[in-house]
């Protein structure tokens, strides 16, 4: 096996971009491997972890391109730089046959389309704050896609767009629906009358997901990104976003969804709850229950729960769900473990769905790490190797500075997949597929063959996937379920339930 590097100063390319070639030069022949990669601290971490992090790559930066490449022969790798330099070309010249016109500033998108009230945000961090407040300036709500902005400026756009009577749906906020149009990463779901706040993006597509496949409708999906609940910021959009929804007319339950906020802004939540004639459902995932003891809504524990209570207001009736493991189910698999398989690995591209696991397993097993702090849940040594029970989540900063979402990009997931097969410690490993606008096309294209491979390393091994969506999302929900479970894999309904079928196993 050779590996070799090559290193291209002070050029960028957008990581999608990059995404899209390396996977191309990948699936050449006699290629193991192949990382195309800005040179940032952080993705030097994955290179490591790839063995593709070469001395003279030690002295990049992030405005450097670093190319690695894993291949049988000199010859091939050669084959793959010819092939490299080729693609690079065509990206930087563009589709000279293209008559579409593409405006490159807010102004100019406003005389293509005088008649938008949303500008959608997604570029390099440190210039979306600018972009941002030119398009509240013109009149626009505003939804940040892009993640690494100050909070300084995330507080600055927020109170211009309350003064202006305008939403600003983040930074780094990764979902919404708004009248019926999804947004970034969300989900084709039933239109109806449950209105979402929420400050959890993959939160908000397991609720309004589940909201649908459960027979309920959404009239609204806010989101306001992460940060929006902490203390420093206020809930500023938060509260907008339910004042929204109390004087929408479409509107009949209102549904909160968010990591624990601040104690102060849960309590000018409550405070703006106060005489609301509409059902509120609330999900404060990890919150105390002192925190919440006199909050004015119906209070649920898991993203499922939510979307059930939700959709039983809205519909006047009671859902009965089935269940989506055995006690037959448990044995078989606990049957074929070694001695030394003991531990759960969890992969997860969403943030909430790590936190809704720690909360489920933290009093259950000792020693559980991951890369968020919580109680009950250590810190890793290195993001990049496992300890004993372990739930990342890869959609942290850590592993997307310069590199796709790993809802679209599956590289590094299917890297750590071969890595933990690979540890005969390893006895389950748990990952969400999200489905939806925005999201890979073809998930089950991508994890099936990973997911037999790691059984061919690891046979006693068990994969629990969820898949997040709906039959109307664009990947075909029932092709991707069919082709994860002849993969290997077992299906369940939810992050809840694959994470209690997880700790059945090892427990």
């Amino acid at each position: 096996m050779v590996v070799k590097g090559v290193i291209k100063n002070k050029v960028y390319f957008d990581s999608v971009s990059l995404m899209r070639i390396g996977s191309e030069l990948s699936s050449m022949e006699g290629v193991e491997d192949v990382a195309m990669v800005m040179g940032t601290n952080e993705n030097k971490s994955i290179l490591q972890v790839s063995g593709m992090l070469l001395s003279e790559f030690s002295d990049s930066n992030g405005n450097d391109l670093l190319i690695g490449i894993k291949a049988n022969s000199d010859e091939i790798v050669s084959k793959v730089l010819d092939k490299m330099e080729s693609l690079l070309e065509s990206l930087q010249k563009g589709d000279s046959s293209s008559t579409t016109f593409v405006p490159k500033s807010i102004d100019g998108a406003l005389k293509t389309l005088p008649q938008a009230n949303l500008a959608m945000i997604s570029i390099a961090g440190k210039y979306a704050a600018n972009e941002a407040r030119k398009a509240l300036n013109r009149g626009l709500h505003v939804m940040i896609f892009s993640d690494n902005v100050s909070i300084e400026d995330e507080i600055s756009l927020k109170k211009l767009g309350k003064e202006k009577g305008l939403l600003v749906m983040g930074p780094d906020c990764g979902t919404a629906i708004i009248n019926g149009v999804p947004l970034a990463f969300a989900n084709k779901v039933r239109r109806g009358d449950i209105g979402i706040v929420g400050a959890s993006g993959t939160g908000m597509q397991e609720v309004t997901s589940l909201i649908s496949n459960f027979g309920g409708g959404v009239s609204q999906a806010i989101g306001t990104g992460g940060r929006d609940v902490k203390k420093e910021v206020g809930g500023i959009m938060f509260l907008e976003g339910l004042k929204a929804l109390k004087n929408d007319k479409n509107t009949k339950i209102i549904t909160l969804v968010s990591k624990p906020p601040h104690q102060e802004v849960i309590d000018k939540i409550a405070f703006e709850l106060k005489g609301c004639e509409k059902p509120v459902v609330a999900l404060f995932l990890g919150a105390d229950k002192e925190q919440l003891k006199d909050f004015p809504a119906e209070i649920c524990r898991t993203l499922e729960e939510t979307a059930q209570k939700s959709v039983e207001l809205s519909l006047q009736l009671s859902l009965m769900r089935e269940v989506d493991f055995t006690n037959d189910d448990i044995l078989k698999e606990k049957a074929k473990k070694t001695s030394n398989q003991k531990y759960i690995r969890a992969l997860f591209s969403g943030g909430t769905f790590c936190d809704e696991a720690g909360i489920l397993l933290r009093d259950h097993l000792k020693e559980i790490y991951g890369n968020h702090s919580g109680k009950g849940i250590l810190p890793l040594e290195n993001l990049f190797m496992s300890q004993k029970h372990t739930l990342i989540d890869l959609g942290e900063d850590d592993f997307t500075v310069g590199r796709p979402h790993p809802m679209i990009d599956f590289s590094l997931r299917n890297k750590r997949v071969i890595q933990e097969a690979s540890d005969l410690e390893c006895s389950v490993i748990i990952l969400d597929v999200v489905l939806g606008y925005g999201s890979h096309p073809a998930p089950d294209a991508e994890l099936a063959p990973i997911i037999t491979k790691a059984l061919s390393i690891n046979p006693k091994l068990t994969f629990i996937s969820y898949v997040v969506g709906t039959d109307a999302d664009p990947q075909n929900r029932k092709q991707v379920i069919s082709a994860l479970q002849n993969a290997g894999s077992l299906i369940v309904s939810s992050n809840r339930v694959a994470t209690l079928f997880a700790l059945e196993i090892v427990k």
